[in-house]
């Protein structure tokens, strides 16, 4: 008996001292090039509520209960989670690089206190998408010991993780959203002076139909005694057909009861007030569809939703301002969370 307790201690301490001799870190990386801007892959990663969209935690426990807390996104931000499967725990952003890298805190402050980040590398119109993770298991001989096969299993999760990210991600409207300002603003009603038309979605007859267009509402503003209290407007109302729709329109002041809302042509009404997303055009105005579908990109990246029609303010005057430089700012009305 004596030499079997002892043969037990010793094979005991041998396991001891091939535990300490194990790496107390270790780490997994795994990567998968996905057929979107690094401007799409930033904002699925960077926000834990569009995070859990396509992260494994959900799909392998449907029914966890996820909370969130901290800043809405970046760092600062915290998702707590609680499962019958996946159990509880919480994880924060520690860092966040636009368009490049986010590096979170998985059990902040706890034991089983581990790392995870996403670095983004831009691609040919793609993104290279590595998912990394690394456990420090300090004096956890356990953890040393069992570190690979959890390892392994961490790897699967992240692959399929982003195979579900690359599904995600490709069905969203393909645009680089990177390189434009987008502001977060509320703004307030102003009365105008609008006349609906229409023409073909082509940049020549758009700035056709403008021009006959404000031609009529100057001249109602002139022929009311009313003045002109901002840049024209533009208020995109929808296609029909192989038509667009939309909206010329003046800021006015003067309005009294005397003055006619509901012509035979021009009318009056009121700008949307409410919150927008307000970007800023500099540049040709035949370039600003490019800067809608950067910004219809920017909007379904983030999961943000419409809430009216979109519409430009013309702030340079194209006699004055070389086409280089004139200045539109483009305006979405959005729903807040």
């Amino acid at each position: 008996m004596q030499k079997l307790i002892y043969a037990v201690g010793a094979a005991v301490a041998l396991l001891i001292v091939i535990g300490f001799a194990l790496p107390r870190t270790h780490s997994i990386e795994v990567t998968q090039e996905i057929d979107a801007h690094p401007a799409t892959i930033f904002a699925l990663v960077n926000d834990f509520h569009r995070f859990a969209l396509w992260a494994p935690l959900a799909k392998v426990d449907p029914n966890v209960r996820i909370l969130y807390s901290g800043n809405s996104k970046g760092v600062g931000s915290v998702m707590t989670w609680d499962g019958a499967i996946v159990g509880s725990g919480a994880q924060s952003i520690v860092e966040s690089k636009p368009y490049e890298r986010v590096a979170m805190v998985l059990s902040p402050g706890e034991p089983g206190e581990a790392k995870s980040w996403f670095d983004l590398a831009p691609g040919t119109g793609t993104t290279f998408v590595t998912w990394g993770f690394e456990a420090d298991y300090g004096m956890n001989i356990v953890g040393r010991y069992f570190a690979a096969m959890l390892g392994s299993i961490v790897a699967r999760d992240y692959e399929n993780g982003l195979l579900d990210l690359k599904e995600l991600a490709e069905s969203l409207p393909s645009a680089d959203f990177s390189d434009i300002e987008i502001e977060h603003i509320v703004v307030q009603a102003m009365q105008i002076a609008y006349l609906s038309t229409s023409s073909r979605p082509e940049p020549s007859a758009i700035s056709e139909a403008m021009g006959r267009a404000y031609f009529e509402i100057l001249n109602f503003i002139d022929k009311h005694n009313l003045r002109d209290a901002g840049a024209p407007l533009s208020i995109t109302r929808t296609f029909s057909g192989s038509r667009l729709v939309f909206d010329a329109a003046i800021p006015v002041r003067g309005v009294s009861d005397a003055t006619p809302r509901d012509g035979a042509s021009v009318r009056l009404g009121s700008t949307y007030e409410g919150p927008v997303i307000r970007v800023k055009h500099v540049g040709p105005y035949h370039l600003l569809a490019g800067t809608h579908r950067k910004i219809t990109a920017y909007l379904a990246a983030h999961g943000i939703e419409r809430n009216g029609d979109a519409w430009e303010s013309y702030v340079s005057d194209p006699g004055d301002v070389p086409e280089k430089e004139l200045l539109t700012y483009v305006y979405y009305p959005v729903r807040l969370d």
